[in-house]
Order: C-alpha cells, then sequence, then structure tokens
C-alpha cells in the first residue's frame, strides 16, 4: 500500500470514527438502550436503585430481556425480582431522561443522577439536569406523563 493510499485509508477511518462512537452509545426505541447489545440504562440494575438506593452496573451473566431491551442485574434475586414484576423496578419514560421527556424530546441519561419519586424510577442525563428537574419535581413528571406518548412514537 502506498503512503498516499495508506494516509487515505487513515483519515476514512478517522472521519468515521466519530459515526461509530455514536452508533455504539445511540438509544433506540422505547426502551433506552444500546444500538449494539441493547443492552437497557448503559447496564445499571434497576433494582439495585430500590433496594441499595445507588447505581450499581449489572453483570452479563444476569441479565433478562424486557421489551426488547437487555436488562443486566448485580445478583440473581434482582434478576429474578425484576421477572416478576419489571413494571415495579423499570425506570419511567423507558429510561430516558425526565427532564427532556418534561420539553418533549428523548435524551441519554447519566446513571448515577437518578430519583424515586413515588415509587418510581426517574433517570436524568446529568447531575445538573437533575438539579434542575428537581425544582418542579410534580410539574415536570406531569409534564413528561403528558409528553410521553409523543415521544414514545417518535421513538419508535
Amino acid at each position: 500500500m502506498s503512503a498516499l493510499t495508506n494516509n487515505r485509508f487513515i483519515l476514512f477511518v478517522f472521519l468515521l470514527l466519530p459515526l461509530f462512537a455514536a452508533l455504539g452509545t445511540a438509544s433506540a426505541g422505547e426502551i433506552n438502550a444500546s444500538t449494539f447489545g441493547k443492552v437497557a440504562i448503559e447496564g445499571t440494575d434497576p433494582v439495585a436503585y430500590f433496594t441499595e438506593g445507588r447505581a450499581v452496573e449489572g453483570k452479563s451473566s444476569h441479565s433478562v430481556e424486557w421489551r426488547g431491551a437487555v436488562w443486566r442485574f448485580s445478583t440473581e434475586a434482582n434478576r429474578e425480582d425484576f421477572k416478576a414484576d419489571p413494571a415495579r423496578y423499570a425506570p419511567q419514560y423507558g429510561g430516558y431522561c425526565a427532564w427532556a421527556v418534561s420539553r418533549g424530546y428523548s435524551a441519554s441519561i447519566d446513571p448515577k443522577a437518578w430519583k424515586i419519586v413515588d415509587g418510581k424510577l426517574y433517570l436524568n442525563y446529568s447531575k445538573n439536569v437533575q438539579k434542575d428537574w428537581q425544582q418542579d419535581i410534580p410539574g415536570n413528571i406531569a409534564k413528561a406523563d403528558a409528553n410521553w406518548p409523543k415521544v414514545r412514537a417518535e421513538l419508535e
């Protein structure tokens, strides 16, 4: 391979890297899941928010498919609890940012930006966005509940 061809190949790969990175983390469909592997909420155990009060990384060995996504759990017991009642543990709005949905669009999340309100899990894009969302939790939940059907339809 000549030096010019090699340089063009390197430039081509360099230009495609952002596209591949975006594809690997993009969300598609009703559940916020990675494009590759369809792992929900960045592999975080949704049950652990309720049982441990913190974001805990799930393990691929403790996983279950639900609503077209793979959900991971830190323990087999958490996996079984989720299987018994997924709606109890799954985050609202398919695991998309609650603030974004309250504004009429979807956005990814930071698993460490979360809150349980009235027994339901809400996730946010970041801790800074979460601060804004927390300024009016009831109002933002009402807006997100109203917007979710339209946002969900746009995701499918």
